[in-house]
């Protein structure tokens, strides 16, 4: 039986690496300049290896009864990680995948297809301009996960860009994103006070050591018009093996503090990682 061996290119925004995982069959890291992008397991399509990956598919798992089919938007592709567990667990689901990158979007349907079948459907296109054109109330979930590098896209952090995921929203929908920040988290507060200038609930999940302001780490942000099921959410985060932390509420509204929503005309991507923040060990 022949070893899997690294497949390395230059794509659009970089040059990617796929890894196979010497402890998993068919499992796959990919790296874009040599940062961690994605993990997948063609297997077992329900694992999710990243920290911040198990918290969005925490958020996925509460938003609606066990099995009921979502139409999900995937705001940036990597190597589906998301789309192929939301397949798994909510067969039927309707999922739009939208990623920038044609040539790591070749790269992935070359070496990590995702199976006939699954429901999920892949644009090449920039996340803001995609959302601009799509319907309607046509969607249950937005989740976004954009980065240019290491960064998230400025034009993905404003008022105007919230208020368009949440006009292809339904009344019922949540908007789910991937955030990183350190203290004294201008960025990170600055995103709560935009989208809850949008949205009537906030939710926060994030390590404590993260929270404290100790390291420089993701945090994923959801935000509604419903109530997110706090209990659920917050007993699934804290089992994790690097338990996290739900804040809501009040705590929400502490944390952003005096920060100030985002216009177009004053966004600016999110912070630099530091040296090592987001390497492979």
């Amino acid at each position: 039986m022949n070893e899997p061996i690294p497949v390395t290119r230059d794509v659009d925004h970089g040059t990617a690496k796929l890894m196979p995982d010497v402890d998993r069959a068919r499992a796959w890291l990919l790296t874009v300049d040599g940062a961690p992008q994605s993990y997948v397991d063609l297997d077992a399509p329900t694992h999710l290896e990243f920290e911040y990956a198990r918290r969005l598919g925490h958020v996925l798992d509460t938003v609606a009864e066990p099995g009921r089919p979502l139409d999900v938007v995937h705001l940036g592709g990597g190597a589906l990680t998301l789309p192929r567990y939301l397949a798994a667990t909510r067969p039927g689901s309707r999922q739009d995948v939208v990623e920038a990158d044609l040539g790591l979007l070749e790269l992935v349907a070359e070496h990590l297809p995702v199976p006939d079948g699954a429901g999920v459907t892949v644009h090449g296109a920039d996340a803001r301009a995609w959302l601009e054109a799509a319907p309607d109330g046509s969607a249950d979930v937005v989740v976004a996960d954009v980065f240019g590098g290491t960064r998230v896209p400025a034009h993905l952090t404003s008022v105007a860009y919230a208020r368009e995921a949440e006009r292809v929203l339904r009344a019922d929908g949540y908007y789910l994103a991937n955030l990183a920040d350190s203290a004294p988290f201008a960025f990170l507060r600055a995103q709560l006070a935009t989208f809850g200038t949008v949205f009537g609930e906030l939710a926060l999940i994030a390590e404590p050591g993260v929270l404290r302001g100790r390291r420089f780490g993701n945090a994923v942000l959801v935000a509604a018009h419903r109530p997110v099921d706090t209990v659920a959410l917050t007993r699934l985060v804290a089992s994790d093996a690097f338990p996290a932390r739900l804040e809501h509420g009040l705590a929400v509204r502490e944390f952003i503090g005096g920060a100030r929503p985002v216009r177009d005309e004053d966004a600016v991507p999110s912070p630099e990682p530091p040296d090592g923040a987001f390497g492979i060990g």
